[in-house]
Protein backbone atom coordinates (compact mmCIF):
# COMPACT_ATOMS: atom_id res chain seq x y z
CA UNK A 1 0.00 0.00 0.00
CA UNK A 2 1.02 3.35 -1.00
CA UNK A 3 0.72 6.08 1.92
CA UNK A 4 0.78 9.37 1.28
CA UNK A 5 2.48 11.73 3.31
CA UNK A 6 1.73 13.23 6.59
CA UNK A 7 3.45 15.99 8.64
CA UNK A 8 2.43 18.62 11.75
CA UNK A 9 3.82 21.75 11.58
CA UNK A 10 3.18 24.40 15.29
CA UNK A 11 4.44 27.50 16.33
CA UNK A 12 2.94 28.71 19.38
CA UNK A 13 4.27 31.96 21.78
CA UNK A 14 3.88 29.74 24.88
CA UNK A 15 7.82 29.19 24.34
CA UNK A 16 7.47 26.65 27.43
CA UNK A 17 4.80 24.70 25.44
CA UNK A 18 7.06 25.19 22.50
CA UNK A 19 9.96 23.44 23.95
CA UNK A 20 7.95 20.57 25.09
CA UNK A 21 6.36 19.90 21.55
CA UNK A 22 9.46 20.27 19.49
CA UNK A 23 11.32 17.21 21.77
CA UNK A 24 8.17 15.31 21.64
CA UNK A 25 8.16 15.92 18.12
CA UNK A 26 11.96 14.97 18.16
CA UNK A 27 12.24 11.84 21.03
CA UNK A 28 9.31 10.45 19.56
CA UNK A 29 10.58 9.49 16.16
CA UNK A 30 13.07 7.20 18.10
CA UNK A 31 10.22 4.95 18.85
CA UNK A 32 9.91 4.06 14.66
CA UNK A 33 11.49 1.03 13.89
CA UNK A 34 11.66 -1.05 11.50
CA UNK A 35 10.85 -4.98 11.60
CA UNK A 36 10.85 -7.26 8.58
CA UNK A 37 10.42 -4.47 6.04
CA UNK A 38 7.56 -2.79 7.92
CA UNK A 39 7.66 0.28 10.03
CA UNK A 40 6.08 -0.10 13.46
CA UNK A 41 5.48 2.31 16.08
CA UNK A 42 6.79 0.54 19.44
CA UNK A 43 5.99 2.25 23.27
CA UNK A 44 9.16 3.02 23.93
CA UNK A 45 11.35 3.20 27.08
CA UNK A 46 12.37 -0.63 27.22
CA UNK A 47 8.82 -1.70 25.76
CA UNK A 48 10.37 -2.24 22.68
CA UNK A 49 7.24 -3.55 21.05
CA UNK A 50 3.65 -3.73 20.46
CA UNK A 51 1.41 -3.81 23.76
CA UNK A 52 -2.03 -3.97 22.75
CA UNK A 53 -3.52 -1.20 25.60
CA UNK A 54 -0.96 1.22 23.72
CA UNK A 55 0.09 0.73 20.74
CA UNK A 56 -2.78 0.72 18.14
CA UNK A 57 -4.24 4.00 20.23
CA UNK A 58 -0.39 4.87 19.57
CA UNK A 59 -0.30 4.32 15.92
CA UNK A 60 -3.58 6.23 15.76
CA UNK A 61 -2.97 9.16 17.42
CA UNK A 62 0.80 9.28 14.98
CA UNK A 63 -1.04 8.65 12.13
CA UNK A 64 -0.72 12.93 11.41
CA UNK A 65 2.68 11.93 11.29
CA UNK A 66 2.92 8.67 9.61
CA UNK A 67 -0.09 6.84 8.08
CA UNK A 68 2.36 3.61 7.49
CA UNK A 69 3.29 3.05 11.07
CA UNK A 70 -0.20 3.44 11.96
CA UNK A 71 -2.03 1.00 9.40
CA UNK A 72 0.62 -1.31 10.67
CA UNK A 73 0.08 -1.16 13.89
CA UNK A 74 -3.75 -2.29 13.79
CA UNK A 75 -2.67 -4.89 11.47
CA UNK A 76 -0.17 -7.11 13.66
CA UNK A 77 -2.79 -7.71 15.72
CA UNK A 78 -5.10 -8.72 13.23
CA UNK A 79 -2.67 -11.20 11.63
CA UNK A 80 -1.48 -12.92 14.97
CA UNK A 81 -5.18 -13.38 16.48
CA UNK A 82 -4.71 -17.23 17.93
CA UNK A 83 -7.54 -19.13 16.69
CA UNK A 84 -10.20 -18.75 19.57
CA UNK A 85 -10.32 -15.12 18.91
CA UNK A 86 -7.87 -13.57 21.47
CA UNK A 87 -5.68 -11.09 20.56
CA UNK A 88 -2.03 -11.07 21.55
CA UNK A 89 -1.53 -9.13 24.81
CA UNK A 90 2.16 -8.16 24.29
CA UNK A 91 4.05 -8.24 20.14
CA UNK A 92 7.59 -8.35 19.98
CA UNK A 93 10.34 -8.93 17.24
CA UNK A 94 12.12 -11.47 16.58
CA UNK A 95 15.04 -12.09 14.34
CA UNK A 96 12.88 -14.84 12.83
CA UNK A 97 9.34 -13.96 13.53
CA UNK A 98 7.09 -12.30 16.00
CA UNK A 99 7.07 -13.27 19.64
CA UNK A 100 3.39 -13.26 21.32
CA UNK A 101 2.06 -12.98 24.50
CA UNK A 102 -0.85 -14.30 25.10
CA UNK A 103 -0.53 -14.87 29.36
CA UNK A 104 -2.90 -12.31 30.25
CA UNK A 105 -5.11 -9.48 28.07
CA UNK A 106 -3.17 -5.84 28.73
CA UNK A 107 -6.03 -3.49 27.87
CA UNK A 108 -8.03 -2.96 25.01
CA UNK A 109 -7.27 0.46 23.17
CA UNK A 110 -7.66 -0.59 20.10
CA UNK A 111 -11.26 -1.29 18.30
CA UNK A 112 -12.22 2.77 18.17
CA UNK A 113 -8.94 3.55 16.77
CA UNK A 114 -8.15 0.81 14.46
CA UNK A 115 -11.87 1.77 12.31
CA UNK A 116 -10.46 5.55 12.51
CA UNK A 117 -6.96 4.65 10.80
CA UNK A 118 -9.46 2.50 7.65
CA UNK A 119 -10.67 6.45 7.55
CA UNK A 120 -7.40 7.47 6.68
CA UNK A 121 -5.67 4.73 4.97
CA UNK A 122 -7.74 4.87 1.97
CA UNK A 123 -10.71 3.10 3.38
CA UNK A 124 -9.90 0.00 2.34
CA UNK A 125 -12.27 -2.87 2.29
CA UNK A 126 -10.46 -6.25 2.74
CA UNK A 127 -8.95 -4.33 6.14
CA UNK A 128 -12.52 -3.40 7.11
CA UNK A 129 -13.69 -7.07 7.01
CA UNK A 130 -10.44 -8.48 8.82
CA UNK A 131 -11.31 -5.78 11.60
CA UNK A 132 -15.18 -6.65 11.90
CA UNK A 133 -13.90 -10.62 11.94
CA UNK A 134 -11.28 -10.01 14.48
CA UNK A 135 -13.23 -7.66 16.61
CA UNK A 136 -16.21 -10.12 16.53
CA UNK A 137 -14.30 -12.79 17.50
CA UNK A 138 -12.80 -11.30 20.45
CA UNK A 139 -15.93 -10.36 22.12
CA UNK A 140 -17.19 -13.99 21.31
CA UNK A 141 -13.54 -14.86 23.70
CA UNK A 142 -14.35 -12.18 26.51
CA UNK A 143 -17.98 -13.96 27.03
CA UNK A 144 -16.98 -17.38 26.55
CA UNK A 145 -14.05 -17.57 28.99
CA UNK A 146 -14.59 -14.25 31.22
CA UNK A 147 -17.81 -14.63 32.68
CA UNK A 148 -17.48 -17.62 34.77
CA UNK A 149 -20.26 -17.06 37.05
CA UNK A 150 -22.50 -16.82 34.42
CA UNK A 151 -24.21 -13.31 36.37
CA UNK A 152 -23.45 -11.18 32.84
CA UNK A 153 -20.39 -9.26 34.41
CA UNK A 154 -16.89 -9.93 32.55
CA UNK A 155 -13.97 -10.66 34.99
CA UNK A 156 -10.24 -9.74 35.19
CA UNK A 157 -7.86 -12.76 36.06
CA UNK A 158 -4.76 -11.25 36.48
CA UNK A 159 -2.87 -7.93 36.89
CA UNK A 160 -1.95 -7.36 33.90
CA UNK A 161 -5.19 -7.96 32.17
CA UNK A 162 -5.31 -4.27 32.68
CA UNK A 163 -2.71 -3.41 32.74
CA UNK A 164 -2.05 -2.29 36.30
CA UNK A 165 1.40 -2.91 36.66
CA UNK A 166 2.31 -4.21 40.86
CA UNK A 167 -0.99 -2.57 41.99
CA UNK A 168 -1.42 -2.74 45.69
CA UNK A 169 -5.03 -3.43 44.87
CA UNK A 170 -4.58 -7.10 43.53
CA UNK A 171 -3.70 -8.04 46.83
CA UNK A 172 -0.56 -9.65 45.92
CA UNK A 173 -2.71 -11.60 42.70
CA UNK A 174 -0.57 -13.19 39.99
CA UNK A 175 0.38 -10.45 37.12
CA UNK A 176 -0.28 -13.39 34.39
CA UNK A 177 -2.82 -15.87 34.05
CA UNK A 178 -2.83 -17.70 30.77
CA UNK A 179 -5.71 -20.22 31.15
CA UNK A 180 -9.15 -19.49 30.67
CA UNK A 181 -9.69 -20.85 34.24
CA UNK A 182 -10.54 -18.68 36.57
CA UNK A 183 -7.68 -18.17 39.27
CA UNK A 184 -9.55 -18.63 42.32
CA UNK A 185 -7.40 -19.09 45.44
CA UNK A 186 -5.37 -16.48 43.88
CA UNK A 187 -6.01 -12.99 45.78
CA UNK A 188 -9.59 -12.08 45.89
CA UNK A 189 -9.55 -13.16 41.79
CA UNK A 190 -11.46 -13.14 39.53
CA UNK A 191 -12.77 -9.66 39.92
CA UNK A 192 -15.89 -8.29 38.27
CA UNK A 193 -14.40 -6.09 36.26
CA UNK A 194 -15.25 -2.17 35.25
CA UNK A 195 -12.35 -2.55 32.64
CA UNK A 196 -13.39 -5.84 30.98
CA UNK A 197 -16.81 -5.06 30.38
CA UNK A 198 -15.88 -1.74 28.93
CA UNK A 199 -13.62 -3.45 26.37
CA UNK A 200 -16.75 -5.57 25.19
CA UNK A 201 -18.64 -2.06 24.90
CA UNK A 202 -16.22 -0.42 22.82
CA UNK A 203 -16.24 -3.62 20.77
CA UNK A 204 -19.48 -3.73 20.04
CA UNK A 205 -20.01 -0.10 19.31
CA UNK A 206 -17.11 -0.14 16.61
CA UNK A 207 -18.60 -3.54 15.49
CA UNK A 208 -22.40 -1.71 15.11
CA UNK A 209 -20.28 1.03 13.44
CA UNK A 210 -18.81 -1.09 10.92
CA UNK A 211 -21.61 -3.41 10.31
CA UNK A 212 -23.14 -0.11 8.74
CA UNK A 213 -20.33 0.48 6.60
CA UNK A 214 -20.52 -3.26 4.83
CA UNK A 215 -24.00 -3.29 5.29
CA UNK A 216 -23.99 -6.88 6.77
CA UNK A 217 -27.42 -6.88 8.51
CA UNK A 218 -25.43 -6.84 11.82
CA UNK A 219 -25.43 -2.59 13.00
CA UNK A 220 -28.49 -3.87 15.26
CA UNK A 221 -27.47 -6.67 17.16
CA UNK A 222 -24.32 -4.75 17.94
CA UNK A 223 -26.01 -1.87 18.87
CA UNK A 224 -28.35 -3.66 21.28
CA UNK A 225 -25.50 -6.21 22.33
CA UNK A 226 -23.66 -2.99 23.50
CA UNK A 227 -26.35 -1.53 25.58
CA UNK A 228 -26.89 -4.48 27.12
CA UNK A 229 -23.11 -4.65 28.21
CA UNK A 230 -23.50 -0.67 29.09
CA UNK A 231 -26.55 -1.33 31.11
CA UNK A 232 -25.16 -4.04 33.52
CA UNK A 233 -21.88 -2.25 33.80
CA UNK A 234 -24.00 0.73 35.45
CA UNK A 235 -25.95 -1.15 37.48
CA UNK A 236 -23.90 -4.35 38.93
CA UNK A 237 -21.12 -2.20 39.41
CA UNK A 238 -21.85 1.17 40.09
CA UNK A 239 -22.55 2.29 43.84
CA UNK A 240 -24.61 5.05 44.40
CA UNK A 241 -23.66 5.95 48.26
CA UNK A 242 -19.75 6.36 46.84
CA UNK A 243 -20.97 7.85 43.56
CA UNK A 244 -18.46 6.03 41.41
CA UNK A 245 -18.01 2.78 39.88
CA UNK A 246 -16.57 -0.68 41.96
CA UNK A 247 -15.21 -3.66 40.62
CA UNK A 248 -16.62 -7.00 42.55
CA UNK A 249 -14.18 -9.48 44.28
CA UNK A 250 -14.29 -13.48 43.76
CA UNK A 251 -17.29 -13.39 46.09
CA UNK A 252 -19.29 -10.99 44.38
CA UNK A 253 -18.82 -8.29 47.03
CA UNK A 254 -17.79 -5.29 46.49
CA UNK A 255 -14.21 -3.83 46.31
CA UNK A 256 -13.14 -0.71 48.33
CA UNK A 257 -10.54 0.64 46.70
CA UNK A 258 -11.55 3.66 44.66
CA UNK A 259 -9.55 3.78 41.11
CA UNK A 260 -9.07 5.77 38.11
CA UNK A 261 -10.14 3.14 36.72
CA UNK A 262 -13.53 5.16 36.34
CA UNK A 263 -11.62 7.58 34.13
CA UNK A 264 -10.82 4.53 31.59
CA UNK A 265 -14.54 3.37 31.24
CA UNK A 266 -15.30 7.65 30.28
CA UNK A 267 -12.22 6.86 27.66
CA UNK A 268 -14.54 3.33 26.33
CA UNK A 269 -18.27 5.77 26.51
CA UNK A 270 -19.40 3.15 28.60
CA UNK A 271 -20.02 4.80 31.35
CA UNK A 272 -24.11 6.53 31.94
CA UNK A 273 -23.99 10.28 31.11
CA UNK A 274 -25.12 11.50 34.91
CA UNK A 275 -23.11 8.94 35.87
CA UNK A 276 -19.87 9.90 34.76
CA UNK A 277 -20.66 13.52 35.60
CA UNK A 278 -21.27 12.71 39.47
CA UNK A 279 -17.48 10.78 39.28
CA UNK A 280 -15.90 13.98 37.73
CA UNK A 281 -17.34 16.13 40.05
CA UNK A 282 -16.87 14.42 43.27
CA UNK A 283 -13.61 12.65 42.19
CA UNK A 284 -12.03 13.29 39.38
CA UNK A 285 -11.36 17.29 40.20
CA UNK A 286 -11.23 16.16 44.00
CA UNK A 287 -8.10 17.70 45.53
CA UNK A 288 -7.81 14.29 48.33
CA UNK A 289 -8.54 12.27 45.51
CA UNK A 290 -7.27 12.53 41.83
CA UNK A 291 -6.90 15.96 41.64
CA UNK A 292 -3.59 16.19 43.45
CA UNK A 293 -1.23 19.35 42.43
CA UNK A 294 -0.20 16.96 39.33
CA UNK A 295 -3.55 14.94 38.95
CA UNK A 296 -4.49 11.86 37.58
CA UNK A 297 -3.80 9.26 40.23
CA UNK A 298 -4.11 5.73 39.43
CA UNK A 299 -5.73 5.27 42.88
CA UNK A 300 -7.35 7.94 45.00
CA UNK A 301 -4.85 9.91 47.44
CA UNK A 302 -6.98 9.19 50.41
CA UNK A 303 -7.51 5.82 50.12
CA UNK A 304 -5.43 3.23 52.09
CA UNK A 305 -4.40 1.54 49.42
CA UNK A 306 -2.85 4.95 47.74
CA UNK A 307 0.90 4.15 47.17
CA UNK A 308 2.91 6.97 45.60
CA UNK A 309 5.79 4.91 44.52
CA UNK A 310 8.41 6.01 41.33
CA UNK A 311 8.77 1.90 40.61
CA UNK A 312 6.53 1.26 37.72
CA UNK A 313 3.61 0.95 40.00
CA UNK A 314 -0.11 1.65 39.15
CA UNK A 315 -1.16 1.96 43.03
CA UNK A 316 -0.73 5.82 43.00
CA UNK A 317 1.30 7.85 40.70
CA UNK A 318 -0.12 9.48 37.71
CA UNK A 319 1.14 7.49 34.93
CA UNK A 320 1.65 9.24 31.05
CA UNK A 321 -0.68 6.56 29.45
CA UNK A 322 -3.93 7.98 31.77
CA UNK A 323 -3.28 11.57 30.44
CA UNK A 324 -2.52 9.79 26.76
CA UNK A 325 -6.40 8.19 27.46
CA UNK A 326 -7.92 11.02 28.92
CA UNK A 327 -7.79 13.16 26.22
CA UNK A 328 -10.58 10.69 24.29
CA UNK A 329 -12.48 10.04 27.88
CA UNK A 330 -13.16 14.03 28.32
CA UNK A 331 -14.01 14.58 25.20
CA UNK A 332 -16.57 11.76 25.22
CA UNK A 333 -18.52 12.98 28.13
CA UNK A 334 -18.20 16.94 27.02
CA UNK A 335 -15.84 17.68 29.24
CA UNK A 336 -13.16 19.65 26.31
CA UNK A 337 -12.10 22.62 28.98
CA UNK A 338 -10.27 20.08 31.41
CA UNK A 339 -8.17 18.82 28.01
CA UNK A 340 -6.56 22.47 28.89
CA UNK A 341 -6.40 22.14 32.29
CA UNK A 342 -4.60 18.27 32.29
CA UNK A 343 -2.69 19.71 29.44
CA UNK A 344 -1.07 22.22 31.23
CA UNK A 345 -0.41 20.39 33.93
CA UNK A 346 1.72 17.57 31.92
CA UNK A 347 3.45 19.99 30.16
CA UNK A 348 4.23 22.25 33.46
CA UNK A 349 5.75 18.82 34.64
CA UNK A 350 7.40 17.30 31.82
CA UNK A 351 8.84 21.03 31.23
CA UNK A 352 11.10 20.79 34.62
CA UNK A 353 13.59 18.95 32.58
CA UNK A 354 15.91 20.25 29.78
CA UNK A 355 15.83 18.15 27.44
CA UNK A 356 12.52 16.78 28.25
CA UNK A 357 12.37 13.59 30.03
CA UNK A 358 9.09 11.98 28.87
CA UNK A 359 8.94 9.32 31.61
CA UNK A 360 6.16 6.60 32.67
CA UNK A 361 5.00 8.31 36.20
CA UNK A 362 4.97 11.58 37.46
CA UNK A 363 5.25 12.34 41.60
CA UNK A 364 1.89 13.49 42.56
CA UNK A 365 2.47 16.44 44.88
CA UNK A 366 5.67 17.41 42.55
CA UNK A 367 4.99 16.65 39.38
CA UNK A 368 8.79 15.43 39.23
CA UNK A 369 9.15 12.73 35.84
CA UNK A 370 9.80 9.43 37.63
CA UNK A 371 11.56 6.68 35.29
CA UNK A 372 10.34 4.23 37.25
CA UNK A 373 12.41 0.79 35.59
CA UNK A 374 11.32 1.00 32.53
CA UNK A 375 11.80 4.60 31.24
CA UNK A 376 15.48 6.36 31.85
CA UNK A 377 15.80 7.21 28.49
CA UNK A 378 12.87 9.46 28.74
CA UNK A 379 11.25 8.41 25.50
CA UNK A 380 7.78 6.70 26.82
CA UNK A 381 5.89 6.81 23.68
CA UNK A 382 2.49 7.18 25.83
CA UNK A 383 3.57 11.04 27.62
CA UNK A 384 5.08 11.72 24.07
CA UNK A 385 1.53 11.32 22.43
CA UNK A 386 -0.51 12.11 25.30
CA UNK A 387 1.14 15.87 25.17
CA UNK A 388 0.76 15.60 21.27
CA UNK A 389 -2.48 14.89 21.90
CA UNK A 390 -3.76 18.04 23.91
CA UNK A 391 -1.51 20.27 21.88
CA UNK A 392 -3.71 19.08 18.15
CA UNK A 393 -6.98 18.85 20.68
CA UNK A 394 -6.76 22.00 22.03
CA UNK A 395 -4.85 24.19 19.31
CA UNK A 396 -5.00 21.85 16.53
CA UNK A 397 -6.45 19.58 13.36
CA UNK A 398 -7.93 16.25 14.52
CA UNK A 399 -9.37 13.97 11.84
CA UNK A 400 -11.49 11.57 13.24
CA UNK A 401 -13.94 9.41 10.68
CA UNK A 402 -14.99 11.66 7.58
CA UNK A 403 -14.50 14.74 10.04
CA UNK A 404 -12.02 17.50 10.25
CA UNK A 405 -12.11 19.14 13.63
CA UNK A 406 -10.28 22.25 14.29
CA UNK A 407 -9.97 23.69 17.88
CA UNK A 408 -9.07 27.21 18.90
CA UNK A 409 -8.74 27.37 22.25
CA UNK A 410 -6.99 30.81 23.38
CA UNK A 411 -2.88 31.02 24.26
CA UNK A 412 -1.28 34.01 25.04
CA UNK A 413 0.52 35.32 22.07
CA UNK A 414 -1.66 32.89 19.71
CA UNK A 415 -0.07 29.90 17.98
CA UNK A 416 -0.58 27.90 14.44
CA UNK A 417 -0.86 24.51 13.64
CA UNK A 418 -0.92 22.78 10.11
CA UNK A 419 -2.15 18.99 9.85
CA UNK A 420 -0.47 17.79 6.36
CA UNK A 421 -2.42 15.25 4.65
CA UNK A 422 -1.31 13.77 1.29
CA UNK A 423 -2.15 17.01 -0.97
CA UNK A 424 -4.13 18.99 1.72
CA UNK A 425 -3.00 21.13 4.62
CA UNK A 426 -5.68 22.27 7.16
CA UNK A 427 -4.96 24.86 9.47
CA UNK A 428 -5.85 27.05 12.59
CA UNK A 429 -4.17 30.38 12.90
CA UNK A 430 -4.79 32.37 16.18
CA UNK A 431 -4.21 35.65 17.64
CA UNK A 432 -4.95 34.27 21.26
CA UNK A 433 -8.54 36.05 20.41
CA UNK A 434 -9.92 35.18 17.12
CA UNK A 435 -8.93 32.42 14.85
CA UNK A 436 -9.02 31.09 11.23
CA UNK A 437 -9.33 28.20 9.65
CA UNK A 438 -7.73 27.64 6.54
CA UNK A 439 -7.56 25.24 3.74
CA UNK A 440 -4.72 24.57 1.49
CA UNK A 441 -3.31 28.23 2.70
CA UNK A 442 -7.21 29.89 1.72
CA UNK A 443 -9.06 31.62 4.47
CA UNK A 444 -12.10 29.60 4.82
CA UNK A 445 -13.93 31.14 8.74
CA UNK A 446 -12.96 33.12 11.14
CA UNK A 447 -14.27 32.40 14.91
CA UNK A 448 -13.53 33.31 18.45
CA UNK A 449 -11.08 31.39 20.11
CA UNK A 450 -12.70 28.53 22.25
CA UNK A 451 -14.79 27.64 19.20
CA UNK A 452 -14.26 24.10 17.47
CA UNK A 453 -14.91 23.99 13.33
CA UNK A 454 -16.11 20.68 12.58
CA UNK A 455 -16.08 20.28 8.63
CA UNK A 456 -16.20 17.34 6.06
CA UNK A 457 -12.19 16.58 4.37
CA UNK A 458 -13.18 18.96 1.55
CA UNK A 459 -13.23 21.79 3.81
CA UNK A 460 -17.25 21.95 3.06
CA UNK A 461 -20.45 21.66 5.48
CA UNK A 462 -18.69 24.01 8.09
CA UNK A 463 -20.17 23.61 11.45
CA UNK A 464 -19.12 25.52 14.42
CA UNK A 465 -19.39 24.41 18.64
CA UNK A 466 -18.15 26.35 21.61
CA UNK A 467 -15.17 24.22 23.39
CA UNK A 468 -16.38 25.71 26.92
CA UNK A 469 -20.01 24.73 26.73
CA UNK A 470 -21.61 22.62 29.77
CA UNK A 471 -21.06 18.65 30.35
CA UNK A 472 -23.35 16.50 27.78
CA UNK A 473 -23.01 13.53 25.43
Amino acid sequence: MVFPNTEVQFHTADSEWQRVFDDAERIGRRNIVNWQGRRVLVEGGVYHGLWLETQPMGGEMYAGRCLETAWNNQNLFLEYIREDGRFPSVIRFGEKGPDLMFSHLQGYCFPWHALNVWYRTGKDPDYLRRLYDGLSRFDDYLWRTRDSDGDGCLETFCVWDTGEDASSRFFGAPDAWGSDTPPYGQGALPYESMDIMSYSYDGRVTLAEISALLGNGEERKWKEGAASVKRVLNRYLWREEKGALYDRDCNNEFLDTLIHNNLRVMYHGAYEAEKAHRFVKEHLLNPEEFFTPMPLTSIAANDPLFLSDPLNNWSGQPQGLTYQRAIRALENYGYVPLLAVFGQKLCDALAKNNPVLFTQQFDPYTGEPQAGFCSAEGDYGPSILAFLGYTSHLYGVELLRDRVIFSTWPVCGGCEYTQIEGDRAYTVRSDGKRAAVLLDGQEKLVVDCGTRVITDPDGTGFLTCPMTGQPGM
